[in-house]
C-alpha cells in the first residue's frame, strides 16, 4: 500500500512537472491579453464644398507626433544588463578549559594508588569553516513597438506589446509591459528599456530547437527537490 502511495505521489509529481516544462507550448500570439489598443474614433470635421483646404484631410506639420493616448505607438530600445555576484566566507573557532581540584577528606585528597580519584580537568575545542560565491550576468538588446494601452491620472502612459518572429526551426517572441512617462520620450518616438516603469519583459522561444534546450519531464522529476536521491 505505501508502495502504491509513493508511485501515485512520483507520478503526480512528474505531470506537474511535466507540465511546467510544456509552458511555453500554451503561449500563442495574439492572446486577448495581448491585442493592441485601438485608438478611439475621431469625428470626422464637416466639409466645405469647394474649399481648396478641407479640415481633417491635412497633416499638421507643427503637432508632437510622439505617443500621448491610448492607440498610440512607441518603440521601446531593449537595453538591459545586469551583473550580480556574491562572496561569503566565515570562520569561527572556539577553545574551552576548565579545571577543578579535587576536594580534600579529613585533611587529605581522597586517592587510589597514588591518583586522585575527584580532581576533573574539562577541555573543548571547536572550529567551523565556511565559504560561498555566486555570480550571475544577464544582457538583452533589441527594439519592440507597443501600443499605449491606457492613459493614466498622472498623464503617464502603460504600454504593453508582443513581438513575434517565426524561423524555420520554430518562433521566437519578446513581451513588453510597464509604465513611461511621456517627458521621457524621445523625438523618433522612442524609449530605452530602463526607463519603463514596472516593466515585464519576456524573451522565450517555441519550436524543435527549443524544445532540444529543455530538459525532460523525467530528468526534471530527479532534479526537483522531490528526488530521495
Amino acid at each position: 500500500m505505501m508502495k502504491r502511495s509513493m508511485l501515485q505521489v512520483l507520478v503526480l509529481a512528474a505531470a506537474t512537472l511535466a507540465g511546467c516544462a510544456s509552458h511555453n507550448a500554451m503561449v500563442r500570439p495574439g492572446e486577448q491579453a495581448w491585442q493592441p489598443t485601438r485608438p478611439e474614433a475621431l469625428h470626422p470635421a464637416s466639409t466645405t464644398p469647394g474649399a481648396i483646404f478641407q479640415a481633417g484631410r491635412g497633416m499638421n506639420l507643427f503637432v508632437d507626433h510622439r505617443a500621448m493616448q491610448a492607440g498610440d505607438i512607441v518603440t521601446v530600445n531593449l537595453v538591459e544588463r545586469t551583473d550580480a555576484s556574491k562572496q561569503s566566507a566565515t570562520s569561527t573557532g572556539k577553545e574551552n578549559k576548565f579545571s577543578m581540584p579535587g576536594p580534600t577528606l579529613l585533611g587529605g585528597p581522597v586517592t587510589l594508588k597514588g591518583r586522585n580519584l575527584l580532581q576533573n580537568d574539562f577541555s573543548s575545542d571547536q572550529e567551523f569553516k565556511g565559504q560561498g560565491s555566486s555570480s550571475q550576468s544577464n544582457r538583452l538588446s533589441g527594439s519592440i513597438t507597443v501600443t499605449v494601452a491606457e492613459v493614466l491620472a498622472n498623464g503617464n502612459l502603460r504600454v504593453q506589446g508582443e513581438k513575434w518572429v517565426t524561423l524555420n526551426q520554430g518562433e521566437e517572441f519578446i513581451r513588453l509591459a510597464g509604465t513611461i512617462r511621456p517627458v521621457d520620450i524621445a523625438p523618433d518616438n522612442s524609449v530605452p528599456s530602463w526607463k519603463v516603469a514596472d516593466a515585464r519583459i519576456t524573451y522565450s522561444g517555441k519550436g524543435s530547437l527549443n524544445d532540444a534546450n529543455a530538459m525532460g519531464w523525467l530528468g526534471r522529476l530527479f532534479q526537483s527537490v522531490l528526488s530521495p536521491l
